[in-house]
């Protein structure tokens, strides 16, 4: 299976390296092109035998699984741009939240995906959702077992891919500023340097993780298990209760409105029968 990758910029640099890496693809079958040229190069040099296509239509020619990793507001253009390399037997997968399935099906007349990958993927774990509309069981068991190489793939419903996009997608991104200002605040607040803080949350962040991985705790049971009645955890977890308030919920609705803008940006471009 000949795999192309339109756009190498962040998300679609880590998929191609993830993929390359859990060996979910090899360099010899992948085509991948980006505007600017020498962001597609620099993956070439990791992987000597990637080849580097001039546009997204040599790309779509020499792959049978296409990955549009563009902008939301420049999928419709690609896919317009390949069309006539898009056959029946081939299948054309887009990583942007805004646009649904449908909205794909009604312009590339192949099998259609959705996947949302991870920044976590990038460390073969995480995970990636997946969303399906009229396409074939073959392609289906091939996205499945691609991004099984590389995360725990997960089938969505449209009506909540917003908010497991926040989820699994953006939330590495809010939970590193966290942390972050978790770092400032010990600096501010104690003797400690800031690197030697950094150190100490980025092993703990990692031990947190294993020891979910190995199932030893649950979210829950892991703060209940530190937080000894009457402890100095609890004074902290108090302050986190009395301060935190709906913060993360003002998170989701700004994620969501900024999300329905960008579904009016992509509507226009496509219509779809009912």
């Amino acid at each position: 299976m000949n795999v192309g990758i339109i756009g190498t910029g962040n998300m679609g640099r880590i998929l191609a390296e993830a993929l390359l890496d859990g060996k979910a693809v090899s360099p010899s079958s992948m085509t991948i092109t980006n505007r600017t040229r020498s962001k597609a190069l620099e993956i070439k040099k990791m992987f000597e035998e990637i080849y580097v296509g001039e546009n997204g239509r040599e790309v779509a020619e020499r792959s049978s699984l296409i990955f549009v990793c563009v902008k939301p507001h420049d999928v419709h253009s690609v896919i317009r741009d390949i069309s006539p390399y898009l056959t029946k037997e081939k299948c054309i997968v887009s990583i942007t939240s805004p646009i649904s399935v449908k909205q794909l099906e009604s312009v590339a007349f192949c099998s259609v995906a959705r996947v949302i990958p991870s920044i976590t993927n990038r460390a073969l774990t995480g995970v990636s959702l997946l969303s399906f509309g009229e396409c074939s069981d073959y392609w289906k068991k091939q996205i499945r077992s691609l991004f099984d190489r590389i995360s725990k793939p997960i089938e969505i419903d449209e009506n909540i891919t917003r908010v497991a996009s926040d989820i699994v997608s953006c939330g590495p991104a809010f939970f590193s500023y966290i942390t972050q200002r978790f770092i400032l605040a010990a600096v501010k607040e104690t003797e400690i340097d800031q690197e030697t803080a950094t150190t100490l949350a980025e092993e703990m962040l990692i031990g947190m993780g294993e020891l979910m991985k190995k199932g030893f705790y649950t979210l829950p049971t892991l703060q209940e298990k530190v937080c000894v009645k009457g402890g100095i955890t609890g004074e902290g977890i108090k302050v986190l209760e009395n301060e935190l308030g709906d913060v993360f919920e003002h998170v989701f609705q700004a994620t969501h409105t900024k999300f329905k803008e960008d579904l009016e940006l992509v509507k226009k471009h496509y219509t779809i029968q009912t």
